[in-house]
């Protein structure tokens, strides 16, 4: 099923021949012009049976004897297929506001997830005839694809190479985004926009994983900085070779890669010791 215009007049040029068919039916009635005047009366009904009001952004689906006619989107009065059936659609952009989900993330993590849903009706022959009630349709459809999308990614990861529902937000919306308009497609919507409102760990497992994130960035920090003090050592001790203030065999290297690794990497402040003796005694 697809959208196509139905048959319409101009709605004032329409009251217009209804006023002057009325006029001449009265006239018909005086005169005794009884079937001219039941002829004027006819197609008066008939025509007045038609008269359509279409507000800005709507459309009327026409269906006359179960078959679909058109659709107008012409705002105004107008006078379609008369003692037909038509039913209003809304084309206005829409905000659907999921509930908060219950679902597992891809680690089996439980989350609780919602967002927010911004569509509109770009063909009202689709949202009226290929499903039934399109707006409990883009609902279950909008629940269904969020649960989808969660469970193709962690909540959080301390990795950079890797897509998180928390760290990677932008994407993620593209993706429901692009999800949900595959379902949506066959109620004639189109999304517009996808927003997660609410991400968080499930109420039952939220301190401990506060706790996990805790030690895993610890992890993480104390990494990089072993990392950093690493490469600082090495600089160091190639530039003092390179300088000439030293010569350092494997011991005495040893001893200032330990000295030098104690005081980069250690939380508090190191205390200075000055050795007057050898290294060897």
């Amino acid at each position: 099923m697809r959208e196509k215009e139905a048959w319409m007049m101009n709605g004032y040029a329409g009251i217009l021949a209804i006023a002057v068919l009325l006029a001449v039916t009265v006239l018909s009635f005086f005169e005794e012009h009884f079937v001219l005047g039941a002829i004027s009366l006819v197609i008066a009904i008939v025509l007045g049976s038609g008269i359509t009001v279409v507000q800005p952004n709507q459309s009327v689906v026409v269906i006359f004897l179960g078959k679909y006619m058109g659709s107008i989107r012409k705002e105004g009065i107008v006078i379609t297929v008369p003692f037909s059936v038509r039913r209003t659609i809304s084309l206005r952009v829409r905000n659907f506001n999921s509930q908060k989900l219950k679902v597992n993330d891809v680690n089996g993590n439980p989350i609780e997830i919602a967002a927010v849903i911004v569509f509109r009706v770009v063909d009202a022959a689709k949202a009226v005839f290929d499903v039934d009630r399109y707006e409990k349709f883009v609902e279950i459809q909008s629940e269904t694809a969020i649960r989808a999308v969660a469970t193709k990614y962690p909540y959080d990861t301390f990795t950079e190479d890797e897509m998180t529902l928390r760290g990677n937000a932008e994407e993620v919306s593209s993706h429901l985004a692009k999800d949900l308009q595959e379902r949506l497609t066959v109620a004639g919507v189109e999304v517009m926009e996808t927003r997660l409102t609410h991400l968080a760990y499930s109420t039952e497992i939220a301190q401990a994983m506060l706790q996990r994130q805790q030690a895993s960035a610890i992890i993480a920090a104390r990494k990089q900085i072993v990392e950093g003090a690493v490469g600082m050592v090495q600089d160091a001790i190639e530039q003092l070779e390179q300088d000439g203030a030293v010569e350092l065999d494997e011991e005495r290297r040893v001893a200032m890669v330990n000295n030098l690794l104690v005081s980069i990497v250690s939380e508090s402040g190191t205390q200075p010791v000055v050795n007057t003796g050898s290294l060897y005694q």
